[in-house]
């Protein structure tokens, strides 16, 4: 290894070691978003569509609903719910009035230059018997509260 090389290193190992003892916390959210929630509130938006998401009146229900309901328990938060259409919701999560936006998405989603998106967590046969890979929304940059959300929702899927 050249000495350039050697000097580079040891350059990121001490930035690294400063960023980490100034209690910088990666990834992280700027408006932040899992502290906010975790102990108090998750803002869930929600749009029906089949199993996924059911509003007969009260509050919702589906698949989709048990696991925001799951997720926000394992932050020890309270869900307030908003339903509508998918175009309001995006706005929603773009206005910092929601924290979570769910309903049988794909991963072929044409919100994703508004709102960051999760890795599939779990797969579904759509009505032409294509089968897509589910997603959910999250405010763009809230970087800490989507990989919270990721990790849970993979350990879900596994169980």
């Amino acid at each position: 290894m050249s000495w350039r090389r050697w000097i580079a290193t040891g350059a990121a190992l001490m930035l690294v070691a400063g960023l980490t003892g100034c209690g910088l916390q990666i990834p992280r959210d700027p408006d932040g978003t899992l502290d906010r929630v975790t102990g108090g509130q998750l803002h869930a938006g929600v749009t029906p569509n089949g199993t996924f998401v059911r509003v007969d009146g009260g509050e919702p229900t589906g698949t989709d609903v048990e696991a925001i309901r799951a997720f926000a328990d394992s932050l020890d938060a309270e869900v307030e719910w908003t339903v509508g259409a998918e175009e309001a919701l995006v706005r929603g999560l773009e206005n910092g009035d929601l924290d979570v936006v769910a309903g049988g998405l794909t991963d072929k989603t044409p919100w994703t230059d508004k709102a960051g998106m999760t890795r599939p967590y779990a797969e579904a046969t759509l009505d032409d018997g294509r089968t897509a890979k589910l997603v959910m929304l999250v405010p763009i940059g809230e970087n800490a509260f989507l990989s919270r959300l990721e990790t849970f929702l993979d350990q879900e899927m596994a169980r």
